[in-house]
């Protein structure tokens, strides 16, 4: 697949840097987002231009590419880095079942069940208010580490990313009721109910050791997180998920309630 490409010589309208772009510098123009295109764009444009087939707004669409190789999306309109209420949990939840249906059993997901976000969390969530509803999740942005993969890798990375999962969260009942809060909308089934927390500790673990991996090796992006504090935090979160994984587990039963 070849990107489709703007035409040359268009005016440029002034670009606005936008927030969340800690690796790759990330502006808006008009109506659309520019962005230096990662090592496996192919395969992320293929994925959105999937989305934008299946009629799924819950995504960017992929708009080609500019004359300085840039690729181009749709600006989502909202805000992102929003915390969720219980509602919000929930339609987050209901949004990573849809892309994960839309993209089971397709070329996408070939080698595992669905496709992936992998890095699913609230600054790569766009919310906006929804009339009669509130403020609600509408679209998932940056969709670089898509990748085939399970179900339970995705839902678990909402649990840790979005329920406060750590020693500065809510508590761990509290933390738990909202993992059950996200596997009851997501649908997950019993067995991967009892996987949840194992796969949380299964993220903060990868996530801690391949940052000061790859700020060990030089990368500067991931030199600024590690110095920022990020593997400390994400060390001190696998130690306190691990303390009340018993408690976590009960609470993401769908025998559990959540009131």
């Amino acid at each position: 697949m070849r990107p489709r490409s703007e035409e040359q010589g268009e005016p440029e309208e002034r670009e606005e840097p936008l927030s969340g772009g800690f690796i790759n510098k990330v502006v808006r123009s008009g109506d659309t987002v520019r962005r230096t295109a990662g090592e496996r764009a192919e395969y992320v444009w293929e994925l959105l231009e999937l989305f934008e087939r299946a009629g799924w707004q819950g995504a960017p669409r992929h708009l080609g590419t500019d004359e300085w190789g840039r690729e181009v999306l749709s600006y989502a309109e909202g805000s992102a880095g929003q915390e969720a209420g219980d509602e919000g949990l929930a339609a987050v939840a209901r949004l990573v079942r849809e892309f994960h249906d839309l993209t089971a059993g397709t070329p996408a997901a070939a080698g595992g069940e669905v496709v992936c976000h992998n890095d699913l969390s609230p600054k790569n969530t766009v919310y906006r208010e929804v009339p009669g509803l509130g403020t609600r999740p509408v679209v998932i942005i940056d969709w670089d580490l898509a990748a085939p993969g399970s179900r339970i890798h995705d839902v678990a990375q909402v649990c840790w990313q979005f329920c406060g999962t750590g020693p500065s969260g809510p508590g761990p009942h509290q933390v738990g009721r909202r993992f059950g809060i996200i596997c009851d909308a997501y649908g997950l089934d019993a067995a991967d109910r009892g996987r949840v927390v194992e796969t949380v500790l299964w993220w903060q673990d990868r996530c801690w050791r391949g940052i000061e991996a790859a700020a060990e090796a030089g990368d500067p992006a991931m030199v600024r997180l590690r110095d920022g504090g990020a593997v400390a935090e994400v060390r001190a979160a696998y130690a306190w998920t691990a303390t009340h994984r018993a408690v976590l587990e009960q609470c993401a039963q769908p025998w559990h309630k959540h009131d």
